[in-house]
């Protein structure tokens, strides 16, 4: 039985694919900032802190065997105009979104390189692709996530490891439903269900299924790729 880590397991669409990871088979250990209680295999790690999420991989190699899938779901949205963000802002938006990438990659490598198999997964955000005023920075830490992905991709499909990115488009989440009860969606999201092609706000389950998709044996043939699962508002 494969280990899955998955990383912001404690809501949203870490969750969602957490679940569905288990569901499909997986052991499953989750990394979350403030985990939930409860569960015996949910770690408390900031992924900005190598140091933590090297102990946080090393407890769950012990309890759960060597870990094989990893997706970076740990997430920090921003909304500031850009005359009035500071670097200090920036650089945590860029430390959360990109840097936690970096760290937990690199703590999950070693497994996936003496297994000869592995599965990365990066959530980055259909905002690398259409921009988003107000967010330079979750924009910026994003788009390069994608760059990452496909760097990574090239550099370890000889080891049999693949490396896809999923930009999840308008999803209802409790980060979205935040951004919109403090107006700075750019609408309601009943407004932007009516400017998504398939009129309907997307759904944390629906990040999973991509996810599963790409961690699965079937999608052995597949690296370096940006799935987007955005209801058609970016194609």
């Amino acid at each position: 039985m494969k280990t899955a880590v998955v990383t912001g397991g404690g809501s949203g669409i870490g969750a969602a694919v957490a679940q569905r990871l288990r569901t499909d088979g997986y052991q499953v250990a989750t990394l979350d900032l403030k985990p939930p209680t409860g569960d015996d295999h949910t770690y408390g790690a900031d992924v900005t802190d190598p140091v933590a999420v090297d102990k946080a991989l090393n407890a769950i190699r012990q309890q759960l065997g060597p870990v094989t899938v990893l997706v970076n779901a740990a997430g920090l949205d921003g909304f500031k105009r850009f005359t009035n963000l500071t670097f200090a802002a920036w650089q945590r938006v860029i430390d959360v979104n990109l840097n936690g990438v970096f760290h937990c990659i690199q703590a999950a490598l070693p497994d996936m390189l003496n297994a000869r198999w592995g599965r990365i997964v990066n959530i980055s955000s259909s905002s690398a692709h259409s921009g988003q005023p107000f967010m330079a920075h979750y924009v910026a830490a994003k788009s390069a996530v994608n760059g990452v992905t496909k760097a990574l991709a090239l550099e370890l499909g000889l080891s049999g490891i693949t490396v896809n990115a999923v930009p999840p488009g308008f999803i209802d989440t409790p980060m979205l439903r935040a951004a919109e009860e403090r107006g700075v969606l750019g609408g309601t999201i009943q407004q932007h269900i009516e400017r998504t092609p398939v009129r309907r706000v997307g759904r944390a389950e629906d990040i999973a299924a991509a996810c599963a998709f790409l961690i699965s044996d079937e999608a052995g043939y597949i690296t370096g790729q940006i799935l987007g699962v955005n209801g058609g508002r970016n194609t």
